[in-house]
This record gives C-alpha cells, structure tokens and sequence, in this order.
C-alpha cells in the first residue's frame, strides 16, 4: 500500500513537546563513566585488567561488512549501534527457551557531537518494517535482501554485522562502533548498584514477565528492572512504542542511582560494575579492551545529562498489520539529515508519529526522586 511503501527507519517520537531531555540516555554515560573511572583510578592493576578484557567478545564488523559502506567521515564525530539482546543462550535461558536464535530487543544509535559536547539517542522500535540488505548469515551463507521485515530481524539473520549493515542502509551514516549487553547482564549492572528506585504512578502488571506493580515508591533488584523496561502489556496500549517510552523514563531513574551511591570513589565496587558489564558485553574489534572502551569514556566524560537528547524515530501503524509500524519518510529524513550535519534533532521531526498516543507509558514510572 502506498503509505507502507517508505524508507526504511523506525520509530516514535521519543519526547514529549515542551518537555526538557534532562538526563536520558543516562544508561549509556553511566556505563562509559564506569569504564573510564576504573582505568583512570586503578593504578598497578594490569592483572585486573587482563582478566577483564578477556570478557569481552569483540566481533570484527569492518572485515565482514567490507568497504560497500557510507564513508567513514574523519570530523570528530561518533555513531555508535547500542543493542540490548534477546539470546536465550547460556545464562539467559532462564528467560525463555533458547530455539538457537536470538533478535535486538532494544536499539539506540547514539551520535557523539564533534567537538563532544552532546549527545543524540535515536530509539529504534523492534517493531519497525524495514528494508534489510543481503547479509552473511550467523551459521553460514548469505541471506538475499527481504522487504517490509521487522527490524529485529536482521540480528536474528545475520547478528551484529547485519544489524550493523541495516542500520547503514537506513540512515546513509557508517557506525563507526557496535555495543551490546545482553538480559543477564543488564540484571547484574542493576543488582551491583543495589537496585534503582521509581515511583510507579499507576498498576503496572504483566503475567508473561511476572511483574505486579502498586502504586508507589518502590527499589527494584535486577530481575524486577528487566522485567520492567521489557514489559508490553503492562503500560500503555502494549506496543513497543509504549515499551520504549517506559525504558527512557527507567533510564531518568538509574542515572539518578549511579549519581547518588558515589560508585566512583569506590574502587572495588566500580570493579564489580565493571565486571558485570564486560562479563555481558560484546563490542565491535576496535573496541574490546578496557582501554579502548576508557578512551570512550573520556570523550563522554563532560558531557552533562542536560547535554544528551534522546528521541525514537517517528512511526505510524501499518495498516496491514497493526502490531508493526512503518516509518514516517519525510520526518525520519530530518532525523538522519541532523546526525550528518551534528546538528540537534529538530522538534518538527517527530511530530505525526504513533508515539504521541504511547506517552501515558512514560507516566507511569518516574525517576526515584519524585515526589521529594
């Protein structure tokens, strides 16, 4: 149909209008302030760091995706692919059966302002009906381009090299790293900065991931973190859409817990934090060190939360199935046309989209301080 014909892009409009940015994206600048206090602090410890560098699964993106790539643009500025994983393999078998395969449950794009002093987070709804290029398969062979397929899609195909690629096919912009954490480890961040408290401002229940939520002040453990921000039809009308706005709000709240508990001055807890993150992550090739992963955390390091924009790309409902969304073409170009220039994200962009009718999810978790 001629509203579905679109280029491919995804998502909502990740702010609500007159609302200031203040600290999302907060997950992403605690992990990387983690990573560089460590380093930065840990004197003497190159044994420490050894045994941690060997956490990290690096995958090597650039040789597998060749040079048919958007040019590499040498002017400061960086595009960095954050994934969240749905693989049930290993540790994360506990949260559902592992049939082999596994889908980006959660995509950011993340653009680093040249002279890095702001920041712009792009959601991507799994959801999005895309275009996916060919791509070498996980296991071997090549998978043929496909029309109209779900974002999540391509990870499944191909893993992180073809979502790498995909995300290059919609944007036109080289994504200069790739990040991913996985469920467990998502579960252990949060237990190792002894959980993060929300204020729940309507029930929210879910019986697929066991959450039950009052009304309420409440610190939730890792399992109750996971369980929130990957929540459906516990918030909102249980689309994605409504998922991600609970996930920025979420986010609001553990930027506030990693800024109270003083984690920074304490050696042995960054240690841990440290520890579980890299137990968990997997980067592309030029980034699976402790100190290539410092050296990030050194660009970021100024860079206050007031400083980090955090939208979602703005989508409509297919009308061929209304549990997917299709992009809006014209809006999620300014999106793409403000991250080649390094310029903000303009308000205009995300106007139209599905998102406006899944802003009550954001109502109904707010940051921990709420209320004081």
């Amino acid at each position: 149909m001629a509203d579905e014909d679109t280029t491919p892009g995804g998502g909502e409009s990740g702010e609500r209008k007159g609302r200031s940015p203040r600290r999302r994206g907060g997950l992403y600048a605690a992990v990387w302030a983690t990573v560089g206090a460590l380093v930065l602090a840990g004197a003497g410890l190159g044994l420490v760091y050894s045994r941690i560098d060997g956490n990290i699964a690096g995958v090597d993106i650039d040789s597998v995706l060749g040079p048919d790539r958007p040019a590499d643009v040498p002017d400061g500025t960086l595009d960095i692919l954050v994934i969240g994983s749905d693989s049930r393999s290993g540790d994360n078998s506990r949260y559902g059966r592992d049939d082999g395969t596994a889908r980006s449950d959660t995509a950011m794009i993340v653009h680093i302002g040249k002279k890095h002093e702001r920041v712009s987070v792009v959601s991507v709804p799994r959801d999005t009906l895309v275009e996916r290029p060919e791509c070498e398969r996980t296991g071997g062979g090549t998978a043929p381009a496909a029309r109209r397929v779900m974002f999540n899609q391509a990870y499944a195909v191909g893993g992180p090299a073809c979502t790498v690629k995909t995300v290059e096919s919609m944007t036109g912009i080289r994504m200069d790293h790739y990040v991913e954490l996985d469920f467990n480890g998502f579960e252990k961040v949060i237990d190792e900065l002894g959980g993060v408290e929300i204020t729940v401002t309507e029930p929210i229940e879910d019986e697929d991931s066991r959450l039950d939520l009052e009304p309420g002040r409440r610190t939730l453990d890792g399992e109750e973190a996971l369980a929130l921000v990957r929540t459906r039809k516990g918030v909102g009308n249980g689309s994605d859409l409504s998922r991600i706005k609970l996930q920025h709000a979420f986010v609001e709240a553990l930027a506030d817990r990693v800024g109270e508990i003083g984690m920074f001055s304490d050696l042995r807890r960054t240690y841990d934090l440290l520890h579980a993150v890299t137990s968990h992550l997997t980067t592309d090739a030029a980034l699976a060190s402790v100190s290539d992963l410092a050296g990030l955390a050194r660009i970021v390091k100024d860079i206050g939360s007031e400083d980090i924009q955090t939208v979602t790309l703005p989508v409509r409902y297919s009308s061929a199935d209304p549990n997917r969304v299709v992009p809006i073409v014209v809006q999620t170009e300014r999106i793409w046309d403000a991250l080649k220039a390094d310029r903000p994200i303009p308000d205009s962009a995300t106007k139209g989209s599905a998102a406006r009718e899944a802003e009550e999810a954001e109502d109904a978790v707010e940051a921990g301080e709420a209320g004081e």
